[in-house]
């Protein structure tokens, strides 16, 4: 079955740097589209970054733009986040999604798989 285990969360000061992996199985990683999505309390999850299945293509939120660098290994079924200058609001459990269109036939179905998350804490 198709499994996303996120490692690298913890607790940094505001201005430290924390790098988190995803391992994944059970499925073709290498036709993924792999993204990390963060949600904070009492906020709705939102998308961090993105990257297209070869790699070619990356895509960040505003906020974290020029702070946050996401990259895949597709010979290790892996993608990674690094994050440089975290703030505060950074603050959140992140989750690596990997994001598949499949071909029905007649047109693409979506299907989205999500890790367990892992805590990110930026306090002083």
């Amino acid at each position: 079955q198709v499994q996303l285990v996120e490692s690298g969360g913890g607790l940094v000061q505001p201005g430290g740097s924390l790098k988190l992996s995803c391992a994944a199985s059970g499925f073709t990683f290498s036709r993924a589209t792999m993204n990390w999505y963060r949600q904070a309390p009492g906020k709705e999850r939102e998308l961090v970054a993105g990257i297209t299945s070869t790699g070619a293509s990356t895509n960040y939120a505003d906020s974290v733009k020029g702070r946050f660098t996401i990259s895949r290994d597709n010979a290790k079924n892996t993608v990674s986040l690094q994050m440089i200058s975290l703030k505060p609001e950074d603050t959140a459990v992140y989750y690596c999604n990997a994001e598949m269109l499949i071909w029905t036939g007649s047109l693409y179905q979506r299907y989205d798989y999500w890790g367990q998350g892992t805590q990110v804490t930026v306090s002083s």
